[in-house]
């Protein structure tokens, strides 16, 4: 393998790490939750998708709507009548919910579909562009697209329509966009609701590129904290950047040293990273700054 076959495998799968990454980060850095359920709210798109290929033969890029608006509203209606309850508590408090959460969820999903490795593929599934030596499969291609897509439309919404700016102000100073008559409680319901929504997509593109099962999802978790951290919090060219770049130093280290030290090495950046630049690669003094 060249190191441009490297570099362009870790492109690929960074786009996925930087999208799971938007919206925790997001979740975080809005709300103050740090969501230990992000990657099985993941999963649960991954499932949709997993169901009506298996069971109706839809093409898992067409259940991209259907992931997004089921765990869209799932996470809306978790945030709304739950979450918002104990939003104020410590973060303690929240730590041991969504922990739960993920537990209730993992245990939902294995009772349901088996502990067992699931997985889609399409009959396109081994079609691949070449470019010399350079090999890349058009579904990671599409998926790369689709990530980074995702990620700009994110960031142009934050910027961009009312919304947006009402998420943003509300976390900037609570109280003056109460004033101008933002509900905080419906702002972090949405805000919740577009992060679990983003992780839905994630699991519909997460059964195109590998396998997967119910026990995967600290695994996702993780890296979303991961690029949470690298990125800077609540920054979307920073989760970008910082998925793109876990999941090069993740391709490289596999190559390189070895499957078995691409958490120590992806660690270790993050040790690095904080002790450099605790705000995150993109960070700044923001609306997403930690208040805890």
């Amino acid at each position: 393998m060249t190191i441009v076959q490297i570099l362009v495998n870790g492109l690929l799968l960074g786009a996925f790490y930087a999208l799971i990454g938007v919206g925790f980060s997001l979740v975080w850095g809005v709300t103050n939750i740090l969501n230990l359920a992000h990657g099985a709210i993941a999963l649960l798109g991954a499932y949709i998708t997993f169901y009506m290929f298996q069971n109706w033969h839809i093409d898992p890029f067409l259940t991209i709507p259907v992931s997004f608006i089921a765990t869209f509203l799932f996470g809306y209606a978790l945030q709304r009548y739950v979450m918002n309850r104990i939003v104020k508590a410590q973060i303690l408090m929240l730590l041991i919910l969504t922990f739960g959460l993920e537990i209730f969820l993992v245990n939902f999903m294995t009772t349901f579909f088996s502990a067992d490795f699931r997985s889609v593929t399409p009959v396109y599934a081994g079609n691949s562009l070449m470019l010399g030596d350079i090999v890349i499969p058009y579904i990671r291609l599409a998926v790369f697209g689709i990530c980074v897509i995702l990620c700009v439309s994110m960031g142009i919404f934050l910027d961009k329509t009312w919304r947006g700016k009402a998420i943003k102000a509300t976390s900037l100073d609570i109280e003056a966009a109460m004033m101008t008559g933002i509900s905080p409680a419906k702002i972090y319901a949405l805000t919740f609701a577009l992060g679990s929504g983003l992780a839905g997509v994630c699991g519909t593109l997460l059964t195109l590129t590998q396998s997967f099962s119910p026990n995967i999802a600290g695994g996702l978790t993780l890296r979303a904290f991961i690029v949470s951290i690298l990125g800077g919090l609540g920054r979307i060219e920073g989760a970008l950047i910082g998925g793109l770049l876990l999941g090069v130093l993740e391709t490289s280290s596999s190559y390189f040293i070895g499957e078995s030290y691409k958490n120590a090495i992806a660690f270790g950046l993050m040790v690095i990273v904080l002790i450099v630049k605790p705000s995150g690669l993109m960070g700044r003094k923001y609306y997403a700054e930690v208040k805890h």
